[in-house]
């Protein structure tokens, strides 16, 4: 998946950034420091962004999962708050939020 940046001038930042510490110039803490500055957030979902997300994409809870490749059953624990959607998944939540689910197809 892409990286989505703050804007032009952080990418480049966060690319440098990136360079050097894969030339071990650069400790692990610090590029967290700039993976936190330069990318976009990802923000927790509750149950209910959740279900209004995916009623605003017009989908019920079996095509959403798919397009997010997870089990209907995930997607039905999300909406009833017994699990919360973590890593990838929460990034793919985000993207559909901001781009629409035809980001993730």
């Amino acid at each position: 998946m892409k990286k989505q940046y703050k804007s032009e001038a952080f990418a480049s930042a966060h690319e440098a950034a990136l360079g050097l510490a894969e030339a071990a110039v650069l400790s692990r803490r610090t590029m967290r420091e700039f993976d936190e500055m330069c990318l976009t957030p990802v923000r927790e979902m509750t149950p209910e962004d959740i279900r209004e997300l995916r009623r605003r994409e017009r989908a019920s809870q079996a095509v959403f999962a798919r397009y997010l490749n997870v089990t209907t059953s995930l997607v039905s624990q999300w909406e009833r708050g017994q699990k919360r959607p973590r890593g990838a998944s929460l990034k793919l939540l985000t993207l559909v939020d901001k781009k629409g689910l035809g980001a993730v197809a």
